[in-house]
């Protein structure tokens, strides 16, 4: 598998937040930041997401007296899982890891940040119609392939690819890349919800320039 100048490299959530000692910590989730740098050295291309919630998001289970992280409840949109606070705007959470070194990176989608709305993909947010204009970024540079990677893959990456492929992108998830939460099944859920939308998988060896 060959990146070419009409791909382009979809890093989701590598944050502090999401890394081991965060609020959220996605189990091995810095195994994730040396596939992704050696991805940046292969591809020219590269768009980068960030999770950017305000204080007292509605995604937050603190935001809802008597519940309690992963449990979950009904918003204006439908079923919503309650999370642990993270990612807040301007805290060293939400923060992009250190440790990412793709400088060539150029574009940051922030996500999330609307109060009573959750934004798992980087394309469209959880009431499903509200849209992050990434969609029209890639199609007005050319890029009709994204190839995702990063945090989690059960949920973020997961809904960003079947997203991209609503879209009309091709979409590949590089597996060794991403690490999951992995909660309750959520995992081979999500393996089985990309595959019914045609997203491929590869590993990042495989991947050259």
């Amino acid at each position: 598998m060959t990146a070419t100048e009409t791909d382009c490299l979809l890093v989701i959530d590598v944050q502090a937040d999401f890394l081991p000692g965060g609020a959220l910590a996605v189990p091995d989730g810095d195994a994730v930041i040396a596939p992704i740098n050696a991805l940046g050295k292969i591809f020219r291309h590269v768009v980068l997401t960030q999770d950017w919630h305000p204080a007292g998001h509605a995604s937050f289970a603190a935001s809802h007296p008597g519940k309690a992280p992963f449990e979950t409840t009904a918003l204006a949109y439908g079923p919503q899982v309650l999370w642990p606070k993270h990612c807040i705007q301007g805290t060293s959470g939400a923060e992009l890891s250190p440790g990412l070194a793709l400088p060539h990176a150029q574009l940051v989608i922030r996500k999330g940040y609307r109060p009573g709305i959750d934004s798992y993909s980087a394309f469209r947010e959880a009431d499903r119609t509200t849209t992050t204009g990434l969609a029209g970024y890639l199609r007005e540079r050319g890029f009709t392939r994204v190839f995702l990677c990063g945090l989690a893959t059960d949920y973020c990456v997961a809904w960003s690819a079947v997203d991209a492929r609503a879209a009309r992108f091709q979409a590949v998830v590089v597996e060794d890349a991403c690490r999951a939460i992995d909660r309750d099944g959520s995992l081979e859920r999500a393996w089985g919800d990309m595959a019914a939308a045609g997203v491929e998988r590869a590993e990042s060896g495989a991947i050259g320039g």
